[in-house]
């Protein structure tokens, strides 16, 4: 064995997780163990998250190529680094347990800051889409700026996943408590706890950030209540309803963890024995990235058809759906159209004098059934090809 590791397991890792006493009532085995009821739950839950976040972030580019609107890259930036969370969250899981002890302290740190980074850049996008959301709002752009904002929102992106990336893995770039124990967290044995405490300011700033902002949007809808009361009135309720599930929901997840640090942060080692099972707020954390996609994706009416045909699409593509009944329906109801049309024609030929043209709500029942009937054969030109 090298003078680092004994059995494969490393001694700075020990000595930490000794130290801050996480290795209390826990065994250390060299071989594979099975894996339990939690693990698995777990798991899927993180599987969940990601083929969540995979579907909306699919439909969401899409939506992309045909309408240039800031709305689409937000919510694709937002589910990009949930789906990052999700991910993130599985390997967390799957080097835990006995593989801690097997991993270097720069793996370690790697570990928990790509988790961080995952999450850091979920919460920089909630603060992106309510500065948009502020902006547009407050100050709408002229047509001529439409591209300026647009390359904007790409540029604030690409800021987003900038300071998430430092923030995260500012860890493993040497802010960590490898060469003094004294300063090292409970929760994560190898974080200094001034860089817990660095992570709650930034964190709290930031959901300070957005609850000020979404006040100002809702301030701003309800004093246009004076112009217009009936139709302001609902519009400034349902903006009270967005504020407070997207705030609501961002406390409920974070908040559990947010204290759990806080408490990590003034606690001494092995004084608090609620640091050593965080399991159930790191979770709860995580759950937020399930739930983004609901709040902004599944609310948009243009979201959720793009996500129902490309669910269709899928199913057509994998054979649980069969196309030629769709195939054979589409055709003989075009060509039952066809012939209504022909005799329609000819009728009015006759006719031409008498019968008054025909009234325009039956021309947008037309327009809706060509619609629909467009998109069904696209999917199944889709699913052929």
């Amino acid at each position: 064995a090298s003078s680092g590791t004994t059995f494969g397991l490393n001694h700075i890792i020990l000595l930490h997780y000794n130290h801050t006493g996480r290795l209390q009532n826990r065994t250390i085995s060299t071989s594979s163990n099975s894996i339990s009821v939690s693990v698995l739950l777990f798991l899927s839950f993180s599987i969940f998250i990601i083929l969540e976040n995979l579907l909306v972030l699919i439909a969401v580019l899409t939506r992309i190529r045909t309408s240039r609107r800031w709305v689409y890259v937000c919510i694709a930036n937002i589910t990009l680094s949930d789906l990052l969370t999700g991910v993130a969250y599985l390997v967390n899981i799957c080097m835990s347990g006995n593989q801690t002890f097997r991993l270097t302290p720069a793996l370690w740190l790697f570990r928990e800051g790509m988790l961080f980074v995952a999450l850091a850049a979920s919460i920089f996008s909630l603060l992106l889409i309510a500065v948009e959301r502020y902006t547009t709002m407050m100050k709408p752009l002229p047509q001529k700026s439409t591209m300026t904002s647009y390359y904007r929102i790409y540029g604030l992106v690409v800021l987003c996943w900038v300071l998430a990336l430092v923030i995260g893995f500012l860890p493993l770039l040497g802010w960590n408590c490898v060469s003094s124990l004294d300063k090292c967290s409970t929760l994560l044995p190898l974080y200094s706890k001034s860089y817990i405490l660095f992570s709650l300011i930034i964190f709290f700033l930031i959901l300070l950030a957005i609850g000020v902002l979404y006040g100002a949007i809702y301030c701003h809808v309800h004093k246009t209540t004076q112009l217009n009361p009936l139709k302001s009135r609902k519009r400034s309720i349902a903006l009270l309803k967005t504020v407070v599930t997207i705030v609501g929901v961002f406390l409920l997840c974070w908040g559990p963890l947010f204290l759990l640090l806080l408490v990590d942060f003034f606690c001494e080692s092995r004084q608090c024995a609620l640091l050593f099972s965080a399991d159930f707020c790191i979770s709860l954390a995580v759950l937020n990235s399930g739930l983004n996609p609901i709040i902004y994706a599944l609310g948009s009416s243009d979201m959720r058809r793009a996500m129902a045909e490309l669910l269709c699409c899928c199913c057509l593509k994998m054979g649980f759906c069969n196309p030629e009944k769709f195939t054979s329906k589409d055709t003989s109801s075009t060509s039952e159209s066809r012939r209504d049309s022909l005799r329609n024609s000819f009728s009015k030929i006759r006719n031409l004098s008498v019968v008054s043209p025909p009234s325009t709500p039956k021309k947008t029942k037309k327009k809706d059934r060509k619609g629909r009937r467009s998109s069904t054969t696209t999917c199944l030109s889709v699913s052929s090809g």
